[in-house]
């Protein structure tokens, strides 16, 4: 008997003592799994990009001898913003005559070169949008701005010198955007505002029309198309006529 209390009281007091801790266990909450953060964006070398995505050759050494190319990959890689490139063909610059880039200063060319990007990354739709906004800032600042202009999709660039479109995109993917433009952007803060007149396009070859016949001859032609059956009548008629006195003077000879 004295047992059996014994075996009583200590599984009470085992079981007193257990249940705070499954209580605080049970009331625990679960842990849910911290979510993996997103991978970083893939670096884009922009110089190995221009090198084998087309005809860029001579911007790119602009962009290397002015030291531009690095101020362009930081922005590509290291920013939130990204960067928008609008980079022109070699023969844009092989074809630009006037104004000419070679009497340019470093800091010119620098900035020059600084005026084809804006620092910010912008997809093709995005260009609707600035539209509205225009002028736009480049990278070169405030004074270096673009107007753009969304003509059923096709993205116009204007920067008073220069007046062109995207061609094409090289590559578009966030944080970098380079669009191949046919002409290079010259802006006014380093070549002024006397802009010549753009040349006038060639005239349309003039077509001579179809020579009209004289008035003159046209009376002549419908006065003889018109007499000229009232003659074949006349033949007819006269035709008939002397077949009929023919035979009137055949049959009196042959009752005389």
């Amino acid at each position: 008997m004295d047992h059996t209390k014994i075996f009583m009281i200590c599984s009470i007091v085992v079981l007193l003592s257990s249940t705070p801790s499954y209580s605080q266990l049970s009331l625990s909450p679960s842990l849910s799994p911290t979510p993996a953060p997103a991978p970083a964006p893939d670096f884009v070398n922009l110089t190995d990009l221009l090198t084998v995505a087309g005809p860029f050759h001579t911007f790119l050494k602009y962009l290397q001898s002015t030291k531009v190319i690095e101020t362009f990959q930081n922005q590509a890689n290291n920013t939130e913003e990204g960067i928008t490139m609008f980079i022109p063909k070699d023969d844009a610059f092989s074809s630009l005559k006037n104004p000419s880039l070679s009497n340019l200063t470093n800091d010119q060319l620098k900035s020059l070169c600084l005026f084809h990007a804006l620092p910010h990354f912008y997809s093709l739709a995005d260009f609707k949008n600035l539209s509205d906004i225009s002028p736009v800032s480049t990278f070169a600042g405030a004074q270096y701005s673009l107007n753009f202009t969304d003509v059923s999709g096709t993205v116009h660039i204007g920067s008073g010198w220069t007046n062109t479109k995207v061609s094409s995109a090289v590559y578009s993917t966030d944080p970098v955007a380079i669009y191949q433009v046919n002409k290079v952007l010259l802006p006014e803060a380093i070549f002024g505002t006397d802009i010549p007149p753009m040349p006038a396009p060639a005239p349309a070859p003039d077509i001579a029309p179809a020579a009209d016949a004289p008035a003159g001859d046209v009376g002549k032609g419908s006065s003889a198309a018109s007499s000229s059956p009232s003659s074949s009548y006349s033949i007819i008629s006269w035709s008939v006529w002397s077949h009929m006195i023919l035979g009137v003077c055949g049959g009196l000879a042959l009752f005389l």
